[in-house]
């Protein structure tokens, strides 16, 4: 990831941020702070705020644009004509990308989605995008969480025996467990019915993974202290983004890569895949066994 901390606007990654909410906002906050990422512009369902900035509306002294536009009153190809975009970062709802889907893919323009849970004919359709230009979705895409998800499956695979527990906790209104609790019980193979989950206050997310041994526990736990977390993550997966081609990519994968490369000097594992692919667990084992573990 490019260590880089100011450009001439002119030389920055053009951004477009599709969804305002609580969230929305602090995504836009850290994206307008990083002199690498020039927000051109946001799309909202509401007409609220239309024709204003986000510099303005956040109070930050910027020299970017970041013009709030109404989701209805302008069509993605027409905006993207007048106000062009390298990356789109989506924290709407799941029908968002029916705004600007088919025109990104078309046009090469990196997709980065946010949303917290998307049926399968959603991630179907992202997948088809990814054939033409790089999309990622990742339902919680915090770096820690990503981090615990990593730290998780290869503490599994160490201690298959372990007894694991799933606790997510949230604020009072949430009703639904989790997506990225779903995503951390996929990732163990926990059945999602046992994940425990607290609604209490306005708790903006906390998500603990339990190792029960027989003489000892393991607890990997993460937890939200602010939104903006979420817009970190969205800027370490641009960033991280830029140097690869069209494909579908997770969080995992990113983070993944990274774990690997950041504990090469304890192991040789010169036929490992990252931990983020689907055969890494089977090249593991392959290679364990190889070590006569």
């Amino acid at each position: 990831m490019t260590t880089i901390d100011f450009l001439p606007k002119a030389k920055r990654t053009k951004v477009g941020l599709i969804g305002f909410g609580k969230t929305g906002r602090a995504v836009a906050m850290v994206l307008l702070l990083d002199k690498t990422i020039d927000l051109v512009w946001v799309v909202r369902k509401s007409r609220i705020l239309e024709h204003r900035s986000v510099p303005e509306f956040l109070g930050i002294d910027s020299d970017e644009d970041g013009s709030i536009h109404w989701i209805e009153d302008v069509d993605f190809e027409t905006l993207q004509e007048n106000c062009p975009v390298d990356v789109i970062i989506d924290f709407s709802s799941e029908t968002g990308m029916d705004y600007y889907g088919e025109v990104a893919a078309e046009q090469g323009i990196t997709i980065i989605s946010a949303i917290s849970s998307l049926p399968e004919s959603r991630l179907r359709t992202l997948k088809q995008y990814g054939e033409s230009t790089k999309v990622l979705w990742s339902p919680n895409i915090t770096l820690g969480i990503n981090f615990l998800i990593i730290a998780a499956r290869t503490l599994q695979k160490i201690a298959p025996f372990a007894d694991i527990s799933i606790l997510e906790e949230h604020f009072k209104a949430k009703k639904e467990i989790s997506g990225t609790a779903k995503k951390i019980a996929q990732a163990l193979s926990y059945n999602e019915d046992e994940i425990r989950t607290v609604r209490a206050g306005g708790i903006i997310g906390v998500h603990e993974v339990l190792f029960g041994f027989p003489y000892q526990t393991v607890r990997l736990k993460h937890e939200s202290i602010a939104r903006e977390a979420f817009g970190n993550g969205a800027r370490f997966a641009l960033k991280e983004l830029e140097a690869r081609g069209p494909g579908f990519y997770s969080m995992e994968e990113l983070v993944g890569e990274l774990f690997v490369k950041a504990n090469s000097e304890f192991v040789s594992t010169p036929n490992l895949t990252p931990i983020g692919s689907k055969s890494y667990l089977r090249d593991l084992k392959k290679w364990l066994l190889r070590k006569g573990r």
